[in-house]
């Protein structure tokens, strides 16, 4: 070996120190960052992970270089089953009882508070009572983060406008014009602005104007500091209460929260209400999560339409989200619609609500409901007529002084098809789906596969002319416009939804749920082929048709008329030909008692291939009393079974089922679906 030249020697030992001294700085850098935070070191994280067995707070130390970032709400990153995972934190704490070492956060997505303590104790509760995830909960709850909105500047809240003793008087009597045909409502709406939380479920007589009502409600809240949440169907809905808001508390004091805005509009207006800037929020189901601040008031309106079931995991409906809010924040809670849900009649049944109502004198002037067909002796084909000429005359007599309403259930032109020789349903040679006719001058398509068949002929008979028992709302309208030539027809139906309609003489027909709004009120309404609307096998097909038309015939002006065409023995049909929401909603509650069903019960279904059905079934330790009915096949590759108690056990049930989900999810066992209380059970 060569000797290194002596001169070298000093650079070579300065280099080799130089090393030294940054490796020991490195460590000692690595050993500071992972030092925890000098107070309230630990944190508990919910983790973004929806198995059910690990549904409960972790804790994980706080670096103290994190500890002004990690805050209660915040999102953070957080090492878990060996991959980061995101997480909530939802406390910081000085000690932990986990007995062995705690593992360090990774790092901090954000310092933002956007999970709220009520919101983290609501997301817990709905879990519990619908044998679900808090992290499903919590992904309804909480919008996608979106970094560059976050970073916006903060909007500030609007400043309050001072009221005087003219403006306090002239707000008390706009309250009173737009309640004044509803009883008990005025005491409703006194102690709300006195700081109270009252409870009540309210009839609204047709021809009501809902929005402003609703929009009074609010304003009665919010003078007295406090802020509120109102839910409704859908967007349409929406923009009526919003307009009415502006009107009754002026521009930037409440803002709209639906599933239409983008990722960015979304998440800034969750933001404005998370810091407290605005303190009204009217939205779709997804606004029963706002986290306004000091709310005071909960509104649901139409609680029985299924747009307020929530279709993913754990299927939590927007009343029963509202009325756990309402328990555990102490707010006022109004339930409202032209019809009543027997939900919602349950609470007034139990007396944990009160009722508003119109007076009988006052539902008698608003609005005469008949059943076309109900005398015969006048019409002989009135029976067998879809449109009747008693429908013929209501709307020539109806048209000249503004629009008619003509509901339809069906969307299309011919919906269903059938041989007209032997009546043997027409299908397709594909794969044996219905037939549908979707315009007069189209061909047949199959509905399943979509394929065309103009040269179709019945199977059984070979004829090849049709008849169409069951006509949608294009095929209606066609048949109007030739028995009225001079009138205007607009159809209002699936992607073709017309919000609102001028005050001038039209026919409007439309589908449930896509009735546009008239200026000043329709001045009659028809409902057509009540007995298919009736045909569904359902658990709610009556209360659901009752609802449909209830909402109809609430669009009239007071003073309107109503024609349902139908049986006009049913109780459906006669309940509205009486106007009396109430007694229908009564009588179905003591049918679903006698037979075991919510509300008088509380009800679970257990969906899946069968395999993991029976593997869940032979799992479930259910309660006292428990009926447990199947498995019974429901198609061709899942089965069900239903599980129901008394009332009075169905925390139990929920919580037998949630251990059912928390053994499979351990397990790693193949999943099932499980919804308690589902809206639909057919």
């Amino acid at each position: 070996m060569t000797d290194e030249p002596q001169e070298q020697l000093p650079g070579l030992r300065a280099t080799v120190k130089d090393a030294q001294a940054k490796a020991a700085a490195t460590r000692r850098r690595k050993v500071s960052e992972a030092d925890p935070a000098a107070v309230d070191p630990v944190a508990r994280v919910l983790v973004d992970v929806p198995l059910a067995h690990l549904d409960r707070p972790f804790d994980y130390l706080v670096p103290a270089k994190l500890a002004d970032a990690v805050v209660p709400g915040s999102r953070v990153k957080v090492r878990f089953a060996g991959q980061d995972v995101d997480a909530y934190v939802v406390e910081r704490a000085a000690t932990s009882d986990h007995p062995g070492q705690l593992t360090l956060l990774r790092r901090s997505v954000s310092s933002e508070p956007v999970l709220a303590p009520e919101i983290v104790e609501l997301s817990g509760a709905l879990a519990q009572r619908y044998a679900g995830s808090r992290a499903d909960v919590l992904r309804l709850a909480v919008p996608p983060r979106h970094a560059k909105t976050e970073a916006e500047e903060q909007p500030q809240a609007p400043a309050a406008v001072p009221r005087t003793d003219v403006d306090v008087a002239r707000a008390a009597r706009a309250a009173r014009a737009a309640w004044a045909d509803h009883d008990h409502a005025m005491a409703f709406l006194g102690h709300l602005s006195t700081g109270g939380a009252p409870r009540a479920v309210w009839s609204a007589a047709p021809g009501s104007d809902w929005p402003l009502m609703v929009a009074h409600a609010v304003a009665a809240v919010v003078a007295s500091g406090r802020g509120a949440v109102v839910c409704v169907p859908d967007r349409r809905d929406v923009d009526q209460v919003s307009r009415a808001l502006g009107e009754v508390l002026g521009d930037g004091q409440h803002l709209t929260l639906t599933a239409d805005e983008g990722p960015a509009e979304r998440y800034r207006r969750f933001l404005a209400v998370s810091r407290g800037a605005v303190r009204v929020v009217v939205g779709t189901r997804s606004a029963s999560f706002a986290p306004v601040h000091d709310l005071g008031l909960v509104v649901c309106w139409d609680d029985g339409d299924d747009l307020h079931a929530e279709p993913r995991a754990p299927y939590p409906h927007t009343r029963e989200t509202l009325l756990l809010r309402a328990a555990q924040q102490g707010t006022a809670v109004l339930l409202g619609g032209f019809a009543r849900s027997a939900e919602a009649h349950y609470l007034v049944r139990t007396g944990w609500a009160h009722e508003i109502a119109a007076a009988r004198a006052t539902l008698r002037e608003r609005v005469a409901v008949a059943v076309a067909g109900a005398d015969n002796r006048r019409d002989p084909h009135a029976g067998a007529a879809r449109i009747p000429a008693e429908v013929h005359r209501l709307v020539k007599d109806a048209v000249g002084t503004g629009p008619v309403l003509v509901q339809v259930p069906r969307v299309g032109y011919a919906a269903s098809l059938a041989c007209e020789r032997c009546r043997e349903p027409a299908r397709c040679r594909v794969c044996s789906g219905p037939l549908a006719l979707p315009a007069p001058t189209r061909p047949l398509v199959c509905r399943w596969c979509g394929t065309e068949q103009p040269d179709w002929a019945c199977s059984q008979c070979g004829h090849r002319g049709l008849r169409a028992p069951v006509v949608g709302d294009a095929r209606t309208a066609e048949e109007l416009g030739r028995a009225f030539p001079a009138v205007r027809v607009r159809s209002s139906s699936g992607d073709k939804v017309v919000a609102t309609v001028p005050g001038t003489p039209a026919i409007v027909v439309a589908t449930p749920g896509a009735e546009p709004v008239a200026e000043g009120g329709y001045a009659a309404v028809v409902v057509l082929d009540t007995w298919l609307t009736l045909a569904r096998a359902d658990l709610r097909t009556a209360e659901e048709a009752v609802r449909r038309w209830a909402a109809a015939i609430g669009l009239v002006r007071p003073g309107g008329r109503a024609v349902l065409v139908g049986d006009p023995a049913h109780p459906a049909l006669q309940a509205l030909v009486r106007w009396d929401p109430v007694g229908f909603a009564e009588r179905e509650i003591a049918e679903r008692h006698d037979a075991h069903l919510p509300p008088a019960s509380r009800l679970a279904t257990i969906t899946g291939e069968p395999g993991p059905v029976d593997d869940a079934l032979t799992l479930l330790v259910p309660p006292d009393g428990a009926e447990v009915l199947g498995p019974v096949p429901v198609d061709r590759d899942e089965s069900r079974v239903i599980v129901r108690v008394p009332r009075a056990q169905g925390a139990a049930l929920s919580a037998a089922l949630l251990e059912v989900q928390r053994v499979r999810s351990a397990r790693k066992l193949d999943p099932v679906r499980i919804q308690v209380d589902p809206v639909a059970l057919g």
